[in-house]
């Protein structure tokens, strides 16, 4: 495997390689994708194309195999993971086995690990929210992508903001009323159609008691949205490229079963294993990853054409190093209130390290903190 390189007390940390939170004996983060079925077709997300791809089957993940990756998270991830996180290419809340899958990673994954659920809150029933408090993980990730019922028509196909938004303030007053500990995240994927409601997004959501609010940038999702990637290559022409972070940090489950590198592969094309033939600790530490890794650090995809191809390397934020994103240009008639123009479009994101996607954050990230911990949000909402 490839080990961090030997140095002097005197001589700086290797720039890209295993250093702070992440470590060579086991991943800091493991995305488990419980289905690929979704119930919206948000127009910012490849799953309406992915749909109509020969990699799609509509599967649902096999509960043993979650229960196989939580048992290995207790016994060889300890100390190393810091994030489980269900989510991936589907709406995890499709899957009719979710909470029970949910209830044993709580039970079993060990302490020191962050159980996150990322969903689009349409299926967030009444019933769905008394499992969800039951369940007692740490976070739940709601993509709303909108504040006016009309664009969010538009932007998440399918789906009805008032149902929705109701599940999410419902949650909300049931998590206070029962003391619950879990925190409650509302997400943002600023765009064209959204970014003139980004400032009352942040001001509702800040009043109805939401944790966190994050707004994430938009992103080509590893070149599968091809006019983004186009324009993520013509930004990203003005800089050396650099490793991406996620051979160092991420493995994924996917719903087939199968193990991969790249937690925004729509194409299927960084799966390295079947999960039922091998684990996550000799994976991480053996052939695949090392060539990855290597290839990474050499500037050098022959032997990895998807990583070659993919624009979003850039968005990957290795913690110690100065975040180098600029964020793909918004029209600049009318500019949301409550940032200047240049912190929304001239600015890097704040690095974290923890983040499911390479879009980055421009407000806090509660999964990088400890849970319970306050945030310093890049503006205020009072």
């Amino acid at each position: 495997m490839i080990m961090p390189t030997s140095q002097s007390e005197s001589e700086a940390p290797a720039p890209y390689d295993f250093d702070g939170p992440s470590t060579a004996a086991f991943p800091t983060r493991v995305m488990v994708e419980p289905t690929e079925v979704c119930d919206l077709a948000c127009i910012h997300c490849p799953h309406p194309h992915f749909k109509r791809s020969p990699q799609y089957h509509g599967l649902a993940l096999d509960p043993e195999l979650n229960a196989k990756l939580v048992d290995e998270v207790r016994l060889q991830g300890q100390g190393c993971l810091q994030q489980l996180r269900y989510g991936g290419n589907g709406e995890p809340l499709t899957h009719p086995r979710l909470f029970d899958m949910l209830d044993y990673a709580s039970q079993q994954a060990g302490s020191g690990v962050t159980i996150t659920l990322a969903t689009n809150g349409r299926l967030l029933t009444p019933e769905h929210t008394e499992r969800l408090l039951a369940s007692r993980i740490q976070i739940v990730d709601i993509s709303l992508d909108a504040f006016s019922p009309a664009t969010y028509a538009r932007i998440r196909v399918g789906g009805d903001l008032n149902v929705t938004r109701q599940n999410v303030l419902h949650l909300i007053e049931h998590a206070r009323a029962a003391g619950a500990t879990l925190q409650i995240v509302v997400s943002y994927v600023e765009q064209i159609l959204n970014h003139l409601e980004t400032a009352d997004f942040e001001a509702f959501w800040h009043d109805a008691g939401a944790d966190h609010i994050v707004v994430r940038r938009l992103q080509s999702c590893s070149g599968a949205k091809r006019e983004l990637a186009r324009q993520r290559r013509h930004l990203n022409a003005q800089q050396p490229r650099r490793p991406c972070l996620y051979p160092w940090q991420s493995i994924v489950l996917n719903a087939i079963g199968h193990l991969a590198f790249c937690p925004t592969d729509w194409a299927r094309r960084s799966v390295l294993a079947d999960y039922r033939t091998t684990t996550i600790h000799d994976l991480w530490q053996g052939t695949h990853y090392q060539s990855l890794r290597r290839a990474h650090l050499d500037d050098d995809y022959a032997d990895h054409p998807f990583c070659g191809q993919c624009p979003d390397w850039v968005a990957t934020n290795w913690p110690h190093l100065s975040p180098t994103h600029t964020a793909l240009p918004l029209p600049t008639n009318s500019r949301p209130a409550c940032l200047p123009t240049a912190q929304r479009n001239d600015l890097p994101p704040a690095p974290s390290p923890l983040c499911p996607c390479p879009a980055g954050h421009r407000r806090s990230d509660p999964e990088s903190r400890p849970t319970g911990g306050s945030l310093s949000f890049t503006h205020t909402t009072s």
